[in-house]
C-alpha cells in the first residue's frame, strides 16, 4: 500500500461556523473579539493579598496555556496587592470586584488589564457608573459585565421569578446601557448559569442583541468530571455557532485543570492548533493488549511534546492498522507485538514491552527532523537509524 504523508495535525481550514462579528477590545496585550482567536481564562485560588503565592499560581497557569487571569479583590489588602501583581504577571490580570465600587478604581489605578463587575451585587453601582466610565476610559481599561444566576439583580429576580435566560440578558444589557450613556463601550459580557441549557439560551439571545465580545462560562459547574462535561457541552454548542470570544471552565479543581480542559475544548473544536492528540481504542473484547495502560503511558511520556502530534494506540486488527496508518505515529497491537507506523508506513514490529519506548523514540526522531527545539533530556533519547524488523 502506498504511504500517504498526512502532515502534522493543524487547525481545519474551514471552521464549523463563521465567527460572530463582535467589536474588539484589548485586555492588556490580548485582543478579544473582532475575529481574534478565542482565549482561555482562569482564576487564581490564592489570597490575592499574598502576592508571591498569587504570582506563583499565575506562572503555573501561564505555563499551562492560560492567556488571561482573574484575581479576586474582596478586601483592601487585596486591592493594595494589585499593583505588584499586575506589574509582574506574565499575562493580563483582570480584577474581580464584588460589593465595593471603590475597588474598581483601585484596580484601574493599579494597572490591571481589565475589571470584572457583577451589577447584581455592587452596592449603589448605578450611581458610580459615570465615574467608573471616566476612569476606565482614561486608562483604556475594559470592563466585563459579569452576570451570574446566583447573584442576579433583585429587581429582575422579582420580575422573572428566577434566573431565566431573559433575566440574565436583560440585566447585562441594562448595565451596558448605563455605560453607553457615557460613551463607554470597551465592554465584554458574560451571562453565566450552572445549567448548560439555560446558559446556551442566554448567550444565543445576547449574541443576537448586541455586538459586544462574549466571555463563555458555566458557573458553579461542579467537580472536575461533571464540570468538564457541562462546560464541553455548552461551549461546544455555542462555539459551533460562532458564539464566544473567551472561555473559562469553572471547576471545583485546581485552576490549571481548568486551563487544560479549556484548551482541549478549543483544540477539539478546531479553534486552536492541536497539541498532543492520542487516538486509542475504547473498551472492546477484540483488544489483544492492555490498551488502557499503553495509552496512559504514551500520554505521560509525551506530555509537553514540542510539536503537534497525533498518536494512535490501537489494540486489535480491525481498526488498528487503519487508525495507526492515518496518525503521525501509531501502533497496531496484537499477539504480544506491535506494528509501529510512522507517516503511514510500517517501520518495524516490536514486542509489547517495547511499544511505548519505541513510540517515544520515533516521536522524538520526527520532531527532530522538523527542526523542533527539543529539551536536552529528549535529545539524549534521540535514537539512531531505524532498523526494520520482520
Amino acid at each position: 500500500m502506498t504511504a500517504v504523508n498526512l502532515g502534522m495535525p493543524s487547525v481545519p481550514a474551514q471552521p464549523l461556523a463563521q465567527r460572530r462579528q463582535s467589536r474588539q477590545i484589548m485586555v492588556g496585550s490580548v485582543p478579544v473579539g473582532g475575529g481574534a482567536p478565542v482565549s482561555v481564562q482562569s482564576m487564581t485560588t490564592t489570597l490575592t493579598a499574598d502576592v508571591n503565592a498569587t504570582l506563583q499560581q499565575i506562572a503555573e497557569l501561564t505555563a499551562a496555556g492560560c492567556q488571561i487571569v482573574r484575581v479576586a479583590v474582596p478586601s483592601q489588602d487585596d486591592a493594595e496587592a494589585l499593583p505588584a501583581i499586575a506589574k509582574k504577571s506574565q499575562i493580563p490580570v483582570i480584577a474581580d470586584i464584588h460589593f465595593q465600587p471603590k475597588y474598581v478604581f483601585a484596580a484601574i489605578d493599579a494597572g490591571c488589564a481589565a475589571v470584572r463587575v457583577n451589577p447584581g451585587n455592587i452596592k449603589k453601582f448605578d450611581d458610580k457608573v459615570a465615574e467608573i466610565a471616566r476612569a476606565a476610559s482614561a486608562a483604556r481599561v475594559p470592563i466585563r459585565i459579569g452576570v451570574n444566576a446566583g447573584s442576579l439583580d433583585p429587581r429582575l429576580l422579582q420580575k422573572y421569578g428566577r434566573a431565566t435566560p431573559e433575566a440574565l440578558v436583560e440585566s447585562a444589557l441594562w448595565e451596558c446601557s448605563l455605560f453607553e450613556e457615557h460613551g463607554f463601550r470597551d465592554i465584554k459580557i458574560s451571562v453565566k448559569h450552572n445549567d448548560p441549557v439555560v446558559m446556551i439560551k442566554a448567550y444565543r439571545q445576547l449574541a443576537e442583541a448586541c455586538d459586544y465580545p462574549l466571555h463563555l462560562g458555566v458557573t458553579e459547574a461542579g467537580p472536575a468530571f461533571q464540570g468538564t462535561i457541562k462546560s464541553s457541552v455548552a461551549f461546544g454548542a455555542l462555539l459551533a455557532e460562532g458564539i464566544g470570544d473567551t472561555i473559562r471552565v469553572s471547576l471545583s479543581a485546581p485552576p490549571v485543570e481548568e486551563v487544560k480542559v479549556g484548551t482541549a475544548i478549543l483544540e477539539a473544536m478546531g479553534l486552536r492548533e492541536r497539541g498532543l492528540e492520542i487516538v486509542s481504542c475504547p473498551s472492546c473484547g477484540r483488544a489483544q493488549v492492555d490498551v488502557y495502560t499503553l495509552a496512559d503511558q504514551v500520554t505521560a511520556a509525551l506530555e509537553g511534546f514540542p510539536v503537534p502530534l497525533r498518536v494512535a494506540v490501537m489494540g486489535c486488527v480491525v481498526n488498528g492498522p487503519g487508525e495507526a496508518r492515518e496518525a503521525d505515529i501509531g501502533v497496531a497491537s496484537g499477539n504480544g507485538k506491535g506494528q509501529i507506523f510512522v507517516k503511514g508506513e510500517v517501520i518495524k514490529t516490536v514486542p509489547e514491552p517495547q511499544i511505548v519506548e519505541t513510540l517515544v523514540e520515533e516521536a522524538i526522531r520526527l520532531a527532530d527532523s522538523m527542526g523542533a527545539e527539543l529539551p536536552d533530556e529528549m535529545r539524549d533519547l534521540l535514537p539512531g537509524p531505524t532498523v526494520t524488523v520482520h
